[in-house]
């Protein structure tokens, strides 16, 4: 943290919990020492807000991250792949060092993600390659706060493209910052912020059902529409579209 910063008051979470900060990253892709550094303050500033650790029990990113956590006097937690600890060491080489908590959920290094990002009330993304990808999306999905540190390579540089791409609003915020300290600062601020979920009258007002099959669609995307009775229907194919102009046409389906 900045020695010139003032001092960050404890953040409350649900239910007066702490706050619970996943670090998801690359576990084998640190390759500069300033990265090693980047994450290393991401896990103390993490810890010197009174938050919680979070991470995948794994190597690279996230166990920098831990150490500085450890450092900071925070506590830490890994969500582990492994059955146990033999399994969590000897098959996945995963560590132990400055894990306070494993969690052994023995759905293997994929299946743990869920786990990761549920655990975790805000979500940072570093570096990172196929699995934190799976995370990233499984955060977006879920509508979590997402944090990106950037400049460290891998996913966390294509964060941005990823989420455009996706075209879907699912009321996840996402922030972007190169400096570790400042980017948690903003995360926690936001998690203060009240953030309404999304006026589920209004996001259906976007969808239409195809009256044959029963599809959910865009309007937009539907490759035929048809006006019966005063009435406007959109199909998810031409097949769709053909059956309903085989009905009555007093029908309105």
């Amino acid at each position: 943290m900045n020695p010139n910063s003032p001092a960050p008051t404890t953040p409350v979470g649900p239910a007066g919990m702490a706050i619970k900060v996943g670090v998801m990253g690359g576990a084998s892709d640190i390759v500069l020492a300033d990265h090693m550094e980047k994450a290393h303050v991401l896990g103390s500033a993490v810890a010197s807000r009174g938050c919680v650790l979070v991470t995948g029990a794994c190597s690279g990113f996230p166990l920098a991250a831990s150490c500085g956590a450890k450092h900071a006097g925070g506590l830490v937690i890994g969500i582990s792949p492994a059955m146990g600890l033999e399994e969590h060491i000897g098959k996945y080489a995963s560590p132990t060092a400055f894990h306070d908590v494993l969690v052994y959920t023995g759905s293997g290094l994929m299946g743990r993600e869920v786990i990761n990002i549920r655990t975790s009330d805000i979500v940072v993304i570093v570096g990172g390659r196929s699995g934190t990808l799976g995370e990233l999306a499984i955060a977006y999905d879920e509508g979590k706060l997402i944090g990106v540190l950037t400049g460290m390579g891998g996913i966390s540089a294509m964060v941005a493209d990823i989420l455009a791409a996706c075209a879907k609003d699912t009321g996840a915020r996402v922030v972007y910052d190169d400096d570790p300290d400042r980017l948690v600062a903003e995360l926690l601020r936001l998690y203060a912020t009240p953030h309404p979920s999304p006026d589920p009258a209004v996001a259906a007002e976007s969808v239409v059902n195809d009256p044959i099959c029963g599809m959910r669609l865009l309007p937009r995307a539907a490759p035929a529409e048809r006006v019966r009775n005063g009435n406007r229907f959109w199909f998810c194919s031409r097949a769709c579209a053909e059956r309903f102009d085989a009905l009555p046409p007093a029908s309105s389906v």
